[in-house]
This record gives C-alpha cells, sequence and structure tokens, in this order.
C-alpha cells in the first residue's frame, strides 16, 4: 500500500526558492526541470514519483516511504516556509 504527502503552497520568493531548491538538489544528485510556475523534482528512488512543486497552489506526491526520498521530499517542501507558506499532511 501506498503512502502520500499533500501540500498547499504559496512562494513569495519564487526565484530565490528556485535557486536554493537547484542547489539542493544538485548536491542530492535529484535532477531539477524548472518552468515559470513550477519545478519538477526527478529523485534516484525506486517506487517514489517525482515532487512538483507549484508557486502557488496544491499537490500530492505518492512516496511509499521509500527512504531517504521520503524524508528529502518532506525536508524539501517544509523549506518552502522560508520563502512563503506551506502546508504539509500524510496518509
Amino acid at each position: 500500500m501506498g503512502h502520500t504527502i499533500y501540500y498547499r503552497i504559496s512562494i513569495d520568493g519564487w526565484e530565490e526558492f528556485r535557486d536554493f531548491l537547484e542547489k539542493v538538489c544538485e548536491g542530492l544528485g535529484f535532477r531539477v526541470v524548472g518552468g515559470e510556475d513550477s519545478v519538477i523534482i526527478l529523485p534516484e528512488c525506486r517506487g517514489v514519483e517525482p515532487l512538483e512543486i507549484k508557486k502557488n497552489g496544491e499537490g500530492f506526491v505518492k512516496t511509499n516511504l521509500v527512504e531517504p526520498c521520503h524524508s528529502i521530499y518532506l525536508l524539501l517542501l517544509h523549506s518552502v516556509s522560508s520563502f512563503g507558506s506551506v502546508e504539509l499532511w500524510e496518509d
């Protein structure tokens, strides 16, 4: 059975957040594909969906509790609070 992280995000410092995210993901070995209003993080863990973070909005990602990707996603999503606001919940 899978495990899902749900999130609601509002990012004020979008450019700064994208720069931060790209540096962190490069260090982790994750690839980041960016657009004007969203970024997609492509993990190296099997069974984990790519994480899309939108500048403003809601989303979800299945992690299936695969570590370390599950915990990294939680940390990346919580880091949004430095650039705006984030609400997280899991099931």
